[in-house]
């Protein structure tokens, strides 16, 4: 419930915060004029002490404190609604991110520790490792909070399916670039750190897929991780460098189009390219940094959008050897496939329909409902679980309302929240969640191994079984 300010409270008037924030975004907070489009759309705001709104309202009045030390920016799932819907075109999600690292700055103790402490342990293996290295993470957020035995139940059965790998994965470096043999035909793959790890089976349906489609893709070496969360949460300037560090490799290697399943990975590089577009100081202080002058030469796609380009629904359908008939599904694009439309190029940002289309060609019937883009709770999965909890329920219950029999998902994060927690969420029926190239690798015949159903904490079997379908 949100507080209330005693009518004897001093109030301080001044424009400090405000112009910090204009001075480092470029956001003019005094064009917040109450619409509470942003409170009223946050999936999130029950949790909140203060809701956007009235965080909003205290950085125009310069209640300074009151804004760093409420726990609204750090629960703040980056979800990009209320970015996406501000009539007055204000990055609110920004904003709280801003919130969290001026707070530190001035000395403000963290009203979310569990969230500063994932932050800086992700950070942490990044710079270690080039890469996101979940175990090290996870380990590290469980000795600095002391909450040992938190999730042993989840990580016993994440280890078990060989989703945790014990060694981390090393980046390598774009120094000496290898060089696309045919750039017109071949797409570069950027899988990110989850699918080498807990998105395994996303990894391996989604290159079966493509080779089964004649789509050529090639896994750039020396890759590093994107930032996500995190970086821009606590290190702008990183959250910048990471992706263009990437963009520079791929572009270098000749390649045209990159194509990359995560919807994190997908939104921190276009939200990168964003950047460099509309900012020339940045652009010229990431090419300084790069030692390379990025010619902006390299479209960035979801999977589902270069396997719609470069295939299309006709020609999935043509090679369909086992259709989905009679199998129900939701498709669920969570967040970041297309929020916000002016950094994603979405046509359709809160009704996408390019994983519907895919899903439909494999045969199965797709359900309209209205969760596509409600938020899972993200990566609040490793520091509030109890908000993915509520999330999550609610999405799988509403998707099992409906009438569907499965929920697809092209996010790696939504796919943990939704499937690998499941099993903490008291529900009455479990509902699979699978990834749609795992749907795809079972329509086009591909052998079981492509599919790895069995790497899935929610067992999908049963129902393909009844279905016909395996």
């Amino acid at each position: 419930m949100s507080q209330q300010i005693a009518a004897d409270q001093p109030m301080s008037l001044n424009q400090g915060l405000a112009e910090r924030i204009q001075e480092e975004l470029g956001q003019n907070v005094y064009l917040c004029y109450q619409c509470v489009k942003c409170t009223s759309g946050c999936p999130v705001s029950e949790f909140f002490d203060w809701q956007p709104n009235q965080v909003m309202r205290a950085m125009q009045l310069g209640q300074e404190e009151m804004a760093f030390e409420s726990e609204t920016p750090y629960l703040c799932a980056s979800c990009q609604t209320c970015t996406t819907r501000c009539p007055q075109g204000l990055d609110i999600a920004g904003i709280m991110d801003f919130l969290v690292r001026e707070a530190k700055v001035r000395g403000y103790e963290s009203k979310v520790p569990e969230v500063n402490q994932f932050n800086e342990a992700f950070m942490r293996q990044v710079n270690l490792w080039g890469r996101s290295y979940e175990l090290g993470m996870t380990a590290e957020l469980k000795l600095r909070s002391g909450n040992i035995t938190g999730d042993l139940d989840l990580g016993f059965k994440l280890f078990q399916k060989g989703k945790l790998p014990i060694l981390p994965s090393r980046a390598g470096s774009r120094k000496h670039p290898r060089q696309v043999e045919d750039p017109d035909n071949t797409v570069a793959y950027y899988p990110g750190c989850s699918l080498h790890a807990t998105a395994s089976e996303f990894n391996s349906s989604s290159k079966a897929v493509c080779e089964a489609l004649d789509l050529k893709l090639v896994e750039p070496k020396g890759w590093l991780c994107c930032g996500s969360s995190a970086a821009h949460r606590c290190d702008p300037e990183t959250a910048l460098q990471l992706p263009m560090e990437n963009l520079a490799l791929i572009e270098q290697s000749g390649f045209k189009e990159v194509t990359m399943p995560c919807a994190a990975c997908f939104n921190r590089h276009k939200s990168a390219l964003h950047e460099i577009r509309n900012h020339e100081d940045e652009k010229l202080r990431v090419n300084d940094a790069l030692g390379y002058e990025y010619q902006d030469s390299v479209e960035v796609t979801t999977l589902t959008q270069a396997i719609l380009n470069r295939v299309g629904p006709a020609q999935v359908a043509a090679k369909v050897t086992k259709p989905l008939a009679g199998l129900k599904a939701v498709c669920y694009y969570g967040c970041l496939l297309t929020r916000p439309a002016d950094v994603t190029g979405a046509d359709h940002p809160e009704n996408p329909t390019d994983m519907d289309a895919l899903v439909k060609a494999m045969g199965a019937e797709v359900l309209d409902w209205s969760y596509k883009t409600v938020c899972c709770g993200a990566s609040h999965s490793l520091t509030r679980p109890d908000i993915v909890h509520k999330l999550g329920s609610n999405l799988i219950t509403h998707a099992q309302e409906t009438g569907a029999d499965i929920i697809v998902v092209a996010c790696p994060l939504c796919h943990t929240n939704l499937d690998a927690r499941q099993f903490q969420m008291g529900l009455d029926e479990a509902m699979p969640v699978l990834y749609f190239t795992q749907l795809a690798a079972l329509a086009l015949g591909l052998p079981a191994k492509a599919a790895a159903l069995d790497k899935n904490l929610t067992d999908p079997r049963p129902l393909l079984h009844a279905k016909g379908i395996v």
